[in-house]
Parts: structure tokens; sequence; C-alpha cells
């Protein structure tokens, strides 16, 4: 027979001292929000991307992520190989990893762009970005990042979540967990996706993982419809929908009363009606671009077919930075093989066609933050998932396979020194040798620059504090600050 305490088993006991403990725990992680399910009639609702204050001193307020999808060859893009070119289709010795696996040897793709110098650092840039030339004096550009895949799938999740795996919060999420959104008319996250279709893994790539809803990314599109199925039904004015959101108000206040503790699905539905209530008055002003001068518009490209698409979609990005959204994620390249960056047969006609459709529309967006004093405040992010191989994949072409190990990403404004050049790959660009970062130092790098101190910013689940970084955390990337 079980000893007694107090009209209990000793194993009763023992069950709720434990539960007792983590109670308390729990109590002291969560503060005020444990009890927030208890709160009178009369609380107000509080919105999830209320704007919180930074962890640290902000450099920026908002990001803007262009991504190349598919994975640019930094050594025909922005990482200069000159002993690259005599070896054009020798067979070498190099170490190699992609969708071909591992390989000791491979015939070279000398690049297949002349480069040049722009601005007073002189950064060596291909002839596919001229007009991304003329602002490396405000870039900083980083020549030694690595990941841990070399297949799109799980690249794209540790490019946007920091895991290889699907279920974790996106990037977009961490940001708008850790700092709120300034515009209560606008998701604090946003994406938009090429013309082609979304990336592979689809929305994956913007999800809030195990965060709530809230805090995940929302897909617009830059022309007169910027989000289908907003409109009001027919014959619903909106009065009628403010009726709603008052009735819906009112059971929450009841259930409160009552002392029920999960409100979490209840204020979830207040906040996407109050969000899609607000969208339906301000989301048509946002794509207007007619009050924009022509000036402006041939600055992004906008009028001209080729670059017509992605410029809508970086002057969008200002214009929601303007309006206080906190991300922005832009895709170039969509669906599968030369759809995007994925230049698996033909270099030439794989990057000419995308790094043509972007590279005015990108630079426009750089020069129009500049002039108008946001670029101060907002970090641009280029690249992809990975870069390439100087080797080709198969007996015959110029294309190139994945590579993980050493590729190119660079980043502007919000505090970032420009004119810079972070880390090396060896001279033929197949791996990162000096000053190598993961990828995870690249979100470091944002979080930090945001206010947020990438090792503190965190959200318990699944018995963890989990963070963006991972437990072992990572460092921003010092040289670039």
């Amino acid at each position: 027979m079980h000893r007694q305490f107090c009209g209990r088993t000793r194993r009763e006991f023992v069950w709720d001292l434990g539960a007792g403990f983590g109670s308390v725990a729990l109590a002291g992680m969560m503060g005020n929000d444990l009890f927030k399910g208890r709160a009178s009639a009369d609380q107000k609702f509080i919105n999830p991307l209320a704007v919180k204050k930074p962890m640290l001193p902000a450099k920026a307020k908002s990001v803007i992520f262009l991504f190349m999808y598919g994975g640019p060859s930094h050594m025909d893009t922005f990482d200069h190989k000159p002993k690259l070119y005599p070896l054009d289709g020798k067979t070498i010795p190099v170490k190699t990893f992609g969708r071909g696996g591992h390989k000791n040897e491979g015939r070279v793709v000398g690049p297949k762009w002349k480069f040049k110098p722009y601005g007073q650092s002189g950064k060596m840039v291909s002839d596919l970005f001229p007009n991304v030339g003329t602002c490396v004096d405000d870039i900083g550009f980083i020549h030694s990042m690595y990941a841990e895949s070399p297949i799109h799938g799980s690249a794209m999740l540790m490019m946007n979540s920091g895991r290889i795996l699907s279920g974790s919060p996106a990037l977009g999420s961490w940001v708008t967990y850790g700092l709120g959104s300034e515009n209560d008319n606008f998701p604090g996250f946003v994406v938009m996706l090429d013309k082609t279709g979304g990336p592979i893994s689809g929305p994956k790539n913007w999800s809030s993982g195990y965060m709530p809803a809230a805090y995940q990314g929302t897909v617009i599109r830059a022309n007169e419809t910027p989000i289908h199925d907003l409109a009001l039904p027919p014959n619903t004015t909106p009065e009628a929908q403010r009726f709603m959101l008052d009735r819906l108000r009112e059971k929450n206040q009841e259930h409160q009363a009552a002392g029920r503790m999960d409100n979490s699905e209840l204020t979830a539905r207040i906040a996407s009606y109050e969000l899609a209530f607000n969208m339906q008055k301000h989301a048509p002003e946002a794509v207007d671009f007619t009050k924009e001068t022509k000036e402006t518009l041939d600055l992004y490209g906008i009028g001209t077919k080729r670059t017509e698409d992605f410029g809508r979609k970086c002057l969008l990005a200002r214009r929601l930075v303007e309006r206080g959204v906190r991300f922005i994620q832009i895709y170039s390249g969509g669906s599968h093989n030369d759809a995007n960056w994925d230049a698996h047969s033909d270099m030439v006609a794989n990057h000419g066609k995308h790094a043509g459709d972007t590279d005015l529309p990108i630079s426009g967006l750089l020069k129009d933050l500049k002039r108008r004093g946001l670029l101060d405040s907002t970090i641009v992010v280029w690249g992809g998932e990975f870069g390439r191989q100087p080797t080709a994949e198969y007996a015959q072409g110029t294309g190139r396979d994945h590579n993980a190990y050493g590729f190119t990403m660079w980043m502007a404004g919000g505090g970032i020194k420009g004119g810079v050049s972070v880390g090396e790959t060896d001279e033929l660009g197949a791996a990162a040798v000096r000053d190598r970062y993961h990828v995870k130092n690249l979100h470091a790098t944002i979080l930090n620059q945001m206010g947020l101190d990438p090792n503190k910013l965190s959200y318990f689940y699944g018995g963890l504090d989990q963070k963006l970084v991972g437990v072992e955390g990572a460092e921003p990337i010092k040289q670039l600050i």
C-alpha cells in the first residue's frame, strides 16, 4: 500500500509537486500573458502585431528580401574569379556536391560575362548587373556564405527559417513576432511571388510554423487586385462588417467573463476580421501608382515589358515600407527549371533572362529608398538558397550544378556598411575558405540590425526556448555592421 500524504498517494503527491514547479516556471516565462484568459470583461483585445520595443538599439525598421529562387551563380554575378576564364572546358580536380552527388573532378565552365569595377570602392561586378553596379558603394557583399543542403526544398527552408525541415517560423515571422507591425491596415509580413508561380515547398517558406498564424506571411500582388477574395460579399456594407466585428468582441468578453482560459481561436478570428476590414479600405491605395512620377516609374523599369513585373513589386515594396510593413519578401523566379535561376544547362540563356528582368528594378529600389531617406532604416537583402559550381553538371552544355559550400549574398541599408566585401571563396569559387558565414549568421545580422538579440529572441515550444538561430546561437557578421 502507498503511504498517504494528506489524503493522496505518494505517487499523486510527487505528480502534483512536479506539475506545480512546471507551473511556476511557465508563469515566469509568460508573465501576464498566462492570465489573459481570465481577464475581466472590459479588457481590451491585444493585437498580436502591436508594436513592441526593440531589445537592442535598432538601426532598421523594415526588411526587403529579394529572393533569387533557384540559386544564382556567384562567379557569374558578383564574385570575380579571373582564373576560371582560361580553364573553360578543361577537366580539373575539384570537390563538389550538388544535385549530381559528390564528385572529385569536373569540366570547368568559365564565366560567360566580363567584370568591371564600379564606384569608389572599385567593386568588380559582372555585366549581368550594370545598374546594380552603380549602387555598390551602398552594398555590403558576403562572398563566403555556406549552407547545409544543395537541394532546393531543404535549402529554401534553411534560408527562410534556419532549418532544413519544415515546421519552423520564417525569418519574417520572427521579425514580426519580435517587433510587431507599425501599420494596422496591412499584414506585418508580406510575400510577392514570381508570375510563373511559387517556389518549391510553397507556403512552408513563409509559414509561422509553431507560432500563431498572425505572424505568417501573406501573399499579395503588385496589381490592381493585391489580395484576391478580399472584397466584401455582394450587398455587404462596411457597416455590416463592423457590426459583425462588434458581435465577435462581445462574444470574446463573454468567454473572458466566464473564466475560460483558451480564447486563442476567438482572438485570432477577431484579428483576422479586423485586418481584412482595414485592408479592404487601404490595400487598393497601396498599389495605386498613379501619383508616382514618370521619373520614378522609369527608375523601376515600369512601362518596359521586360522589367515591368519585378519593377512593380519593388515599387510596391517601397510603398509598403513607407506604410510601416515590417518584412517584405519578393521572389524572382518560380515554378521549376529555367523559370527560375536554376541554370543546369545554359548559363547565358538562364541568367541573361533573370538578371535582365531584375537588374534595373533592384537598382531603382536602392536609389529610390536612398533619395527618400528610407535606406537608412530599411535592410535590403539579395540572394538565393545557394550558389552554383565552377564546373558543368552534364557532359555538354554550360549549366552549373548547385553549390552550398560557398556562395554570395549582399545587404544594403539599415546600418550595413556599404562598399565592403566580406569573406572569400577559393580561386575557383567552389567553396568558402576565409571568414566563412553560415545562413544563421545572415539571420543574426538581420535581427541585430532590427534591434532584436538573435541569441535571446525565443519562442517556447516543444519544451525548448526555440530560436531562429538555433539553440547553439549565432553571431552577426561584424564586418558588415
